[in-house]
């Protein structure tokens, strides 16, 4: 077994390797650029190597630094985890002419199953279902025009090189074929350095279900079921589950046994992952092999009780694999959520900056049910704009669907993030929606379900309810705090908590009268014809509030904003002001400011860097027409004209770093 392992990468999947060489007893070396410094993978390592500045191209894709790192440590092997050098069969070889060892498939496997271009055609050799498309790399538009025409729209465009959504475009038309190629073709040069695409028919209605396959080097290769992937934002993986709710035993095992039979027919050794689309009527269709572990493998692991990256690591070092088909059995159910740096108000759109709250929802009390968070960061980490925007993955597990969906609500509630916004609310109204409840998914399922986009879940009457009597609780008890504090003004009438008192809930323009009535160390309120008992131990200014409503326990967020609470649960969030009922009044006389006019700029959504202008001064541009490019996080993101207009003034240049909201053009 291996002394010593170089990990080359960072973040989370960094974190999740050292763990598991600790468990093993193998030192660990981490590598890091400039803007990693003092991340946790750093912190977490035996030791961490120094490898270049921020961008990725500069240090954690350049293969020399990696190399010179391994050696000077005296590690013996390296691991890659996902993105950056995982699936690049040259750095295989030269980690091999080194003399290291690489804790992951043969180049022979990484060049044919890495390749979309060449794993469609090896997968047809070995008689794997395939999706009907042109197996070639696309040269120009024209091509791209005529071949999609001949496959029929809609169509997919991809990079062949690509993965985690990067480099893949839908088009429905010819307009559309040509940007896509475009921005495909970017992304794929800007993400792995290989501009080549490909197209094929885009199934409608799919759902995207992977199999996760181990094989060692000494002829057994076998699979671990399945992971449903269908909850997809832009092509990229948002929930995950094992196993999936829709395939039955027979499926299952035929779709086990074709990607059982991909990977032994290119002599495939250590884990991966092959992926199909799924129609309705069950029909699979080979999408890609993935060559590395799979940013979802913890659901695989907790269904199955196998440590992959143990797995990986045992292979690499010549162990066979000590257990066989038979001997794979999956219990329970897993549910997966990837947390990310972004602002679903906004489009999903990225957000940096730093941590400065960061708490991990705590261990479940309720017997049989797990609660797993794989995280590269802590608090007062940095979100940087140079890398993937995940803070981390959040994983239940229980004795079935229900009990781990129903685990994965209560985690998120608890899951406290300040300092950058996230999509927690988001995946919480996932979480609770019944179409997924029901299993009822596809890859369109977001676009379905949130078809203007997350403004945040509407607020049912109950959840309303409770939000209010929580505020109006938070209220009453900072007021007895408030009214303990000695040198009191005079005039100030006397607060006791240990008496009833009457708040309005202001929910914007509508009060919400409520009476507080202490009772034996809970709070009955009343709101209307709602009344609830509350029961908290939650002190003034505490962002996670723990209580129970009518006895059943509810974990409520909040976050002061100037005279304001905003509270949040399962998604919904509500902005509150409680006051006296004297104050309400005369709040009521108070005028009401309106918000600046800013619909003749066209402002960035996101920090990020302008890499391209399609307008100038003077010119008159027509609604949807594209104006900027502005990348981050390794995506491009168009920005399109919403109305007719002209240009007026440009504020911003090609190459500039961009803050959210900066202002890009002005119109007239």
């Amino acid at each position: 077994m291996f002394k010593k392992i170089l990990i080359a990468n960072r973040g989370e999947i960094a974190c999740r390797i050292i763990k598991t060489c600790k468990r093993m007893g193998i030192r660990t070396v981490a590598v890091y650029s400039a803007a990693d410094a003092d991340a946790l993978h750093v912190r977490q390592a035996d030791e961490a190597v120094a490898i270049g500045p921020a961008a990725a191209a500069e240090s954690y894709l350049v293969m020399e630094k990696i190399i010179a790192a391994a050696k000077q440590t005296g590690a013996e092997a390296v691991h890659p985890g996902f993105g950056f050098l995982s699936e690049n069969a040259a750095f295989v070889e030269a980690l091999e002419a080194a003399g290291l060892v690489f804790i992951g498939p043969p180049v022979k496997a990484i060049g044919a199953m890495g390749d979309k271009i060449t794993s469609k055609k090896l997968a047809a050799a070995a008689k794997v279902s395939t999706v009907p498309g042109h197996p070639d790399a696309i040269e120009d538009e024209e091509e791209a025009v005529r071949v999609a025409g001949d496959i029929g729209y809609p169509v997919m465009i991809k990079a062949s090189a690509g993965g985690g959504g990067k480099g893949m475009r839908v088009a429905a038309n010819e307009a559309e074929a040509r940007e896509g190629l475009r921005s495909a073709r970017n992304e794929a040069r800007s993400s792995f350095g290989d501009e080549r695409v490909f197209i094929e028919k885009f199934i409608e209605q799919p759902r995207h279900i992977e199999i996760q396959v181990l094989a060692d080097a000494h002829g057994k290769t076998l699979h671990l079921g399945e992971r449903e992937c269908s909850i997809q934002r832009r092509h990229q993986k948002v929930v995950e589950e094992a196993p999936s709710p829709f395939l039955d035993a027979e499926t299952r095992a035929a779709m086990g046994a074709e990607a059982v039979a991909l990977a032994a027919a290119v002599d495939y050794r250590s884990a991966g992952t092959v992926e199909f689309i799924v129609d309705k009527n069950k029909n699979f269709y080979f999408l890609e092999m993935n060559t590395r572990i799979q940013v979802e493998h913890p659901v695989t692991e907790l269904i199955t009780g196998l440590d992959l990256v143990e797995w990986m690591i045992r292979i690499a070092a010549g162990e066979p694999l000590s257990f066989g088909q038979d001997d794979v059995t999956l219990d329970g159910w897993a549910v997966e959520t990837r947390v990310y740096a972004e602002d679903p108000l906004r489009d999903f759109m990225p957000s940096i900056g730093r941590l400065v709250r960061y708490r991990e929802p705590p261990a479940p009390e309720e017997p049989g049910i797990t609660v797993r968070v794989d995280t590269g960061v802590t608090e007062g980490s940095e979100i940087s704009m140079f890398y993937d925007p995940m803070i981390a993955k959040l994983v239940t597990h229980g004795p079935d669907r229900a009990a781990a969906i129903a685990a994965m609500q209560v985690a998120l509630d608890a899951y406290l993030v300040r300092g950058i916004s996230h999509n927690v609310a988001f995946l919480a109204s996932v979480m609770a929606n019944p179409r997924f409840r029901d299993g009822d998914i596809s890859t369109n399922f977001i676009a379905e379900e949130f078809p203007d986009g997350f403004q945040g879940a509407p607020a049912a009457p109950d959840t309303r309810d409770a939000l209010i009597g929580v505020a109006a609780v938070l209220r009453h008890r900072r007021a007895g705090q408030e009214a303990a504090i000695s040198g009191q003004m005079d005039g100030v009438p006397d607060f006791d908590p240990s008496k009833p008192a009457d708040w309005v809930v202001m929910l914007g323009a509508e009060p919400h009268p409520c009476r507080v009535v202490p009772v034996d160390g809970a709070y009955r309120v009343t709101n209307g014809e709602a009344a609830l008992l509350i029961e908290t131990d939650a002190r003034p200014g505490d962002l996670v509030v723990p209580c129970f409503i009518d006895g059943r326990a509810v974990t409520v967020q909040t976050e002061r904003r100037g005279p304001a609470l905003r509270l949040g649960h399962a998604g919904t969030s509500l902005e509150v002001l409680v006051m006296t009922p004297q104050v309400a009044a005369l709040a009521e006389q108070m005028p009401v400011k309106e918000p600046p006019d800013l619909s003749r700029f066209l402002l960035s959504p996101m920090p990020g860097l302008l890499m391209s202008l399609a307008v100038e001064e003077g010119q008159a541009v027509k609604a949807g027409q594209e104006l900027a490019v502005v990348e981050a996080m390794k995506m491009e993101n168009i920005l399109r004209a919403a109305r007719d207009g002209k240009v007026a003034k440009v504020h911003a240049g090609p190459g500039e770093s961009l803050a959210v909201d900066q202002a890009i053009l002005e119109f007239d």
